[in-house]
């Protein structure tokens, strides 16, 4: 099945061979609402955007293989007195965007994010926790390096600022009803300020548009709890039928990898060496994964044509995971996007 999905995108990407002259202004132009700073914008130009992505993580894995929760537990033969079993997480993000040249468009991305994790214990019992609250504000520059005919080029450098709180706290059935540290999966944000690199490649056919963009989150320096979250590369490539003026069926591939978290918070060291949950592991972090994503963009007609929306559901056909870990079940998103000339 993966061979199908793959041959199927590869021959999409062949079609964008066929000279076209690249616009954005078409509802294939803009890429898969899940893709940040997929174009540079005319000078003078702003775009407003506001995007709600909802995560689930369910179940749990080790390599490419999934794991039940109990076998997690002591009394079934594993290490941990508490295993996760459910984790939705819900993101809210503006965005800005606004050209300074023909060349050159700054990016301002303001999120905020709430998340529960459902937990069993090996004595039988529930529970759950809770966090929110606003994550790191980015703030990146993209310039563009290649313009020709049917195809664009830009790179992008930006900071990420350690805005999200790194000390989230809740109750557990071993705090005695008092907020203890959450573990590293259920804080806001990274504590570090970190760099943010990409590169993304545009091309169009009469009927086509396809994307292609490499970025990285590079961390500095270690956060106020001692540690320092892993690195992460993700690929993502789309591609975008011009089904209408209006209506543009969007296919992506999104492949990620991740390190694991360097150092250890001191709040977390003691869960972690009593074996109480492996969330609390820093040493249980890194993986990679490869998302499939199915959506639509949606370009309003006549005199609305500025206002777009957009949505994608992704699901993960593979991943493999320093695990024990979590395991990805699904990604979707959606959005409005407006632009002002």
């Amino acid at each position: 099945m993966k061979r199908l999905f793959l041959s199927a995108f590869l021959m999409l990407f062949a079609t964008t061979l066929t000279f076209a002259q690249w616009s954005s202004g078409r509802p294939d132009g803009h890429a898969s609402i899940n893709v940040m700073g997929d174009h540079i914008h005319k000078k003078g130009e702003i775009m407003l955007s506001y995007r709600f992505m909802w995560m689930n993580m369910d179940g749990n894995g080790d390599g490419t293989d999934e794991i039940s929760n109990s076998s997690l537990l002591r009394p079934n033969g594993g290490d941990y007195m508490v295993a996760p079993v459910t984790m939705p997480m819900q993101m809210h993000m503006l965005g800005a965007m606004y050209a300074v040249s023909d060349d050159l468009t700054l990016m301002l991305m303001l999120p905020y994010q709430s998340s529960e994790m459902d937990h069993i214990t090996a004595m039988g019992g529930a529970f759950t926790t809770e966090s929110s609250g606003l994550g790191d504000i980015k703030l990146s520059g993209m310039y563009n390096v290649y313009k020709g005919g049917n195809s664009r080029s830009h790179i992008q450098l930006g900071v990420s600022l350690p805005t999200g709180s790194i000390e989230e706290k809740d109750a557990n059935p071993m705090s005695n009803g008092n907020d203890v540290t959450l573990p590293y999966p259920m804080q806001i944000g990274s504590g570090t300020f970190d760099l943010l690199p990409g590169i993304t490649f545009l091309s169009q056919t009469e009927q086509l548009s396809f994307g292609s963009q490499l970025k990285g989150i590079i961390r500095l320096g270690e956060n106020e709890q001692e540690y320092t979250f892993g690195n992460k590369l993700g690929f993502m490539n789309w591609v975008g039928l011009k089904l209408s003026d209006v209506f543009s069926p969007q296919l992506s591939l999104n492949f990620s990898t991740w390190g694991n978290i360097s150092g250890e918070s001191p709040d977390l060291a003691m869960a972690n060496a009593n074996d109480v949950v492996h969330t609390v592991d820093p040493n249980l972090k890194a993986g990679s994964r490869l998302d499939l994503g199915l959506g639509l963009n949606i370009q309003a007609p006549g005199n609305l044509n500025d206002l777009r929306f957009g949505a994608i559901y992704e699901i993960p056909v593979y991943q493999k995971l320093d695990g024990p870990q979590m395991r990805n079940a699904g990604i979707f998103t959606f959005g409005l996007q407006y632009a002002i000339d």
